[in-house]
């Protein structure tokens, strides 16, 4: 049986932030990951070039059962401390919009340096290697694997959530949670397209590639930003934020003219332009395709000149409020991240240990905090791995 300080179940960035600092503190670290290679999601976000953090985190750009759960481990390895570790490697970056900062070039070079950093940290890692069973020990934990067993004092799961399974994302973390007696606050698909019901995919799946500025909101949240048609439903970067709040039979409200004053610039057409047809000059502010779209099957469309007043404001009021309720998902094939997860009161919030088992860690996207899009989620883990590293 091999003797290990810590071992870190996960090869993502919370399980790599957490393995480089505790072999800073001279403890013999493991790292175990199921993949043939570590930080897989991390070479996929951001288009292949890694929205490593943002440069406005706050904790009000994370949901969760406890919203006070995320402040502690924010407040003490923050966007700043990471992004210091970045420019200490000589990576270039870039802010692309609203604080969400990019590599110049290429998200190997964020794994890079995590696993350039675990080398003089003595921090071992083992790929390919699978984990059968957890047991405790007289020393902490005996862990079953492929290459024989391995027994340590603290056992950090950072095995991450559910979300894009075809870079090998199971339920590992949740069911070891449930073992030892954690709950698992439900989990589902977050930062992730909606899908369209039967009716509306039949009236605007051929707008599939049509994007457009929105404000969207659901109960009391709203975000704004790009919102684009899919061939199954909508997407688009102020999609996937309020689908993390969204749940099933909830309603959603697009203003699809967010930067107008919609009836003002209506009326003044009228005056200046009354034989044009209503779906033309909607086409001046509205992607043409949408425009007509919406006057075929909800607004009709003729001159301006033979609409009243009132018949105007009723179009504003449609444009700006259009309601509708998806029918679902992508889900997790498709989603960012995992809402939900194991539930934050039975977890340090300075130190991500169990309350339940001593010894036992979580970290990560497997705890029930969630990001919004641009970085947070990220930077949630370069918190939580930070924070339990200072203690494993």
């Amino acid at each position: 049986m091999i003797p290990f300080d810590v071992v870190v179940i996960g090869g993502g960035a919370a399980g790599l932030m957490c393995a480089i600092e505790a072999g800073k503190r001279g403890r013999r670290v493991i790292v175990i990951e199921h993949c043939d290679r570590v930080g897989k999601k991390i070479l996929i976000s951001g288009g292949g070039r890694c929205n490593f953090t943002s440069l406005n985190v706050t904790p009000e750009n994370f949901l969760s059962a406890n919203p006070h759960f995320c402040k502690s481990a924010l407040a003490r390895y923050t966007q700043w401390d990471f992004i210091s570790l970045v420019e200490r490697h000589g990576i270039a970056y870039h802010e692309k919009e609203l604080g969400q900062l990019f590599c110049d070039q290429s998200a190997k070079l964020i794994v890079k340096m995590l696993t350039d950093e675990c080398r003089p940290a003595g921090v071992r890692i083992s790929t390919d290697c699978n984990v059968s069973g957890v047991e405790r020990g007289a020393n902490g934990f005996v862990l079953t694997t492929q290459r024989g067993s391995i027994e340590t004092s603290s056992l950090v799961i950072a095995c991450g959530g559910l979300s894009v399974p075809k870079m090998g994302a199971t339920s590992f973390g949740y069911k070891l949670a449930q073992k030892f007696g954690h709950q698992v606050v439900p989990t589902r698909a977050g930062l992730v397209p909606l899908t369209f019901t039967p009716d509306d995919l039949v009236r605007y799946k051929d707008l599939s590639g049509v994007s457009l500025p929105v404000q969207v909101e659901c109960g009391r949240q709203i975000f704004s930003n790009a919102m684009l048609f899919t061939h199954r439903g909508i997407s688009g970067p102020a999609i996937l934020q309020i689908s993390s709040y969204w749940k099933l039979g909830d309603e959603l409200s697009v203003n699809l003219l967010p930067l107008t004053d919609a009836d003002t610039w209506l009326r003044k057409r009228q005056s200046s332009r009354p034989d044009a047809e209503l779906k033309t000059v909607l086409g001046e502010f509205l992607p043409k395709r949408l425009a007509q779209r919406l006057c075929e099957v909800e607004l009709g469309s003729r001159p301006l000149r033979q609409y009243s007043p009132r018949d105007l404001r009723a179009i504003c009021e449609r444009l700006q409020n259009w309601r509708f309720r998806p029918d679902g998902t992508e889900g997790y094939r498709t989603a960012e991240v995992t809402a939900g997860g194991v539930d934050t009161d039975e977890l340090s919030s300075t130190t991500m240990e169990s309350k339940i088992v001593p010894g036992l860690y979580f970290i990560g996207e497997v705890v029930d905090v969630t990001g919004h899009l641009g970085g947070f989620n990220f930077q949630w883990a370069w918190s939580s791995g930070w924070a339990a590293g200072q203690i494993v």
